[in-house]
């Protein structure tokens, strides 16, 4: 019998308030009136056990499709709030249901008049405009490629004049190519264990359009599958905020009415598309990506493992709460075509209180949520490391000696480049002038060598190599060799250097 432990809900749960269960034979019941989880593979079982107060959860996601949930759970579920979200391997939302909301046929009634009065025109113009806007900011800043920025602006300054939902679509289509080609050549980077072991095309991010499909489904690169795997939460996210709403996630504005498709929460997650993308670009920046997260299928599609999965669902809060006011402002458009008695009492902003904060005293505006934050991985093994690392303890050391080398290289290029070479012959010959012209006379007779050697020697070790490379006019890395007595200077310098170190012909008289 496959071993199982038993984990208090505040190691299931983390601060985001989403529970990942991925595996084989996954089973969700209520037993005792605790939510009771079973997950995982083979002998690595965990069992998962939240009671109804002080669970912590927001969000329950299924990774996979073998297993079973009770309509018991489902009721659990939605009894405390919850959410119940259900992927597929490769990200494709299966189920999305969460707490029952508003129902309100006058709002449905005016969004599925939308196409026809101009109010989806409208919704569709603003929600690109603010998608293009942050293209435009993420190929400007993160990609460092104005041109691209610039061509996206213009793209943007053509949505006013639009005169038609089809047209907005040709906007936002020749947007997105000019974005995605700035993406071609961003480099992918990997640990150097897995360097020899990858794809060469997993090492840049290629092309948006899958090979496979000829459309961005079914990812043949990890950054793609990346994206894939965050838009279906990022489209969960939107579902949830768009039924919160009272709205009908079906009936879209800017996305065609497809079979098995949420049009709508499609139109309402294209703002929040450019956020998804800066938190990919800036993982393929900062950090590296591990052989180990990431699979290829028989057919070449690019698998993400689970251990990448679950923390993927749990960056869903992030989403959360970027699309809840685009829904929040979709509700309120619509609103504003019903008759004008019922326009006196807009649609709740429960998804982002944003009456209450009003009620309160606060401000109008959300603050934007921050990013999810990287792993940090070692550059050459992959493993995890602790915040400002980039080597494990194993790798540092080899890295440091690597540094080190690359340093000296660079020293020793410097120190023998032109300017270089004659600063030393300049110094060489103002030292065996200063040789030529010195006279033995001109040294004390008290100061001989066993004088130096006994009194003098001894005390410059408290002195500070810059003051005897000022009082000799040498170099630090000499002065150094003189303090630590590995080096005798010329007899020149000896009463130089006894002045320094406070020896004169009085402590030879006192001997």
């Amino acid at each position: 019998m496959a071993a199982s432990h038993t984990l208090p809900h505040s190691q299931g749960i983390r601060k985001s308030g989403v529970l990942v269960l991925t595996g084989f034979g996954i089973r969700v019941q209520v037993s005792a009136g605790h939510l009771l989880a079973h997950d995982g593979i083979a002998d690595e079982r965990r069992t998962i056990r939240l009671p109804r107060v002080g669970h912590g959860l927001c969000r329950l996601v299924i990774i996979g499709s073998d297993g079973f949930i009770t309509l018991e759970a489902l009721r659990w579920i939605s009894g405390v709030g919850a959410s119940f979200l259900m992927l597929d391997r490769r990200g494709k939302v299966l189920v999305v249901t969460g707490p029952v909301s508003p129902s309100d046929a006058r709002l449905r009634r005016a969004q599925a008049l939308a196409l026809g009065d101009g109010t989806a025109l409208k919704i569709s113009k603003e929600l690109i405009s603010q998608k293009l806007a942050g293209q435009e900011l993420l190929a400007r800043d993160m990609l460092h490629d104005s041109a691209t920025a610039d061509a996206i602006a213009r793209f943007r300054g053509e949505l006013p004049s639009a005169d038609g939902i089809e047209s907005v679509r040709l906007i936002e289509a020749q947007a997105a190519k000019a974005y995605w080609q700035a993406w071609a050549d961003v480099p992918v980077h990997w640990p150097c264990k897995d360097e020899k072991r990858i794809p060469a095309h997993w090492k840049r991010f290629g092309s948006r359009i899958s090979p496979l499909t000829h459309s961005p489904r079914l990812a043949s690169s990890p950054p793609n599958a990346l994206l894939n795997f965050l838009y279906g939460i990022l489209e969960s996210e939107a579902r949830l905020s768009a039924v919160a709403m009272g709205l009908d996630p079906g009936i879209g504005c800017l996305h065609v009415d497809t079979p098995n498709r949420d049009s709508l929460a499609c139109d309402i997650m294209e703002v929040c598309r450019a956020k998804v993308d800066g938190f990919v670009l800036n993982w393929l920046q900062c950090e590296p990506l591990r052989k180990s997260d990431f699979w290829e299928d028989r057919n070449g599609n690019c698998r993400i493992a689970s251990s990448l999965a679950i923390k993927l669902c749990e960056t869903a809060d992030t989403w959360r709460k970027l699309v809840a006011p685009v829904a929040e402002y979709v509700a309120h458009t619509f609103w504003q075509t019903t008759s004008r008695s019922n326009r006196t009492k807009l649609p709740a902003t429960n998804i982002t209180q944003t009456r209450r904060r009003l009620a309160k005293g606060g401000s109008v505006s959300l603050p934007s949520p921050a990013l999810p934050k990287l792993q940090r991985l070692c550059r050459t093994c992959g493993v995890p490391l602790a915040h400002g690392q980039s080597h494990c303890a194993n790798c540092a050391r080899p890295e440091a000696r690597k540094r080190m080398i690359a340093v000296a290289r660079l020293g020793r290029m410097a120190t023998h480049t032109p300017e270089a070479e004659a600063l030393r012959a300049a110094t060489q010959r103002q030292q065996v002038a200063a040789r030529k012209a010195w006279q033995p006379s001109d040294k004390p007779d008290w100061l001989t060598k066993q004088f130096y050697a006994e009194k003098v020697q001894p005390r410059l070790a408290a002195l500070r190599n810059s003051a005897i490379a000022s009082a000799l006019t040498v170099s630090m890395p000499y002065a150094a060799e003189i303090r630590a007595g590995r080096r005798r200077p010329h007899p020149r310098h000896w009463r130089a250097l006894a002045e320094l170190a406070g020896v004169s012909s009085d402590s030879l008289k006192s001997n």
